[in-house]
């Protein structure tokens, strides 16, 4: 039949798929650079370099695993709520970084260098999957430390060991 005195054309009807809002990831630019960093710097780290330690206890290598066991807790959460619906999953992060101290320390340094660059990759591409109306439940929903934007805790942390290795690679003379 005609539908609103037009005549039915069967070759242009087209069925009504529900689009899901897709966006441009705000931090994809943030956190591609700071992963292009990182890899920039594990690449030229020695043995030395790794068993470096920052004022704060962490040695270079540790820091690394330490960025990785943060980059594997967004992925996680990621997946959990894309499957299961956003919840708060409150973490007390001072506990949890003290918690994992000796941890990142008994790591092999190369094991930690392929940790944190793995999990790296994998928490920005699954970012990267994540829908508009997803990312305002976990902002409106989270009030414990997640962040999208993974170039900040990674920049912090390079800086720091950019920092420890500048005396270590700048030993010219007087």
């Amino acid at each position: 039949m005609e539908a609103a005195g037009r005549p039915r054309v069967p070759h242009l009807e087209v069925a009504f798929t529900p689009r899901i809002e897709r966006m441009a990831f705000p931090h994809s630019e943030e956190n591609t650079a700071s992963r292009l960093r990182l890899q920039a710097l594990v690449g030229r780290l020695s043995d030395e370099d790794l068993a470096l330690s920052t004022p704060y206890g962490w040695t270079v290598a540790a820091i690394l695993a330490h960025l990785a066991w943060w980059d594997q807790r967004v992925l996680a959460l990621l997946r959990r709520w894309k499957e299961d619906g956003v919840d708060e999953s409150p973490i007390d992060s001072h506990a949890v970084n003290d918690a994992l101290r000796p941890l990142c320390h008994a790591i092999d340094p190369g094991k930690a260098i392929e940790l944190c660059l793995s999990s790296a990759e994998a928490v920005d591409a699954e970012l990267e999957t994540i829908s508009y109306d997803l990312m305002k439940q976990v902002e409106g929903t989270t009030s414990t430390q997640f962040r999208f934007n993974r170039a900040l805790h990674r920049n912090d942390h390079l800086n720091d060991i950019e920092a420890l290795l500048r005396p270590q690679h700048n030993c010219g003379g007087a």
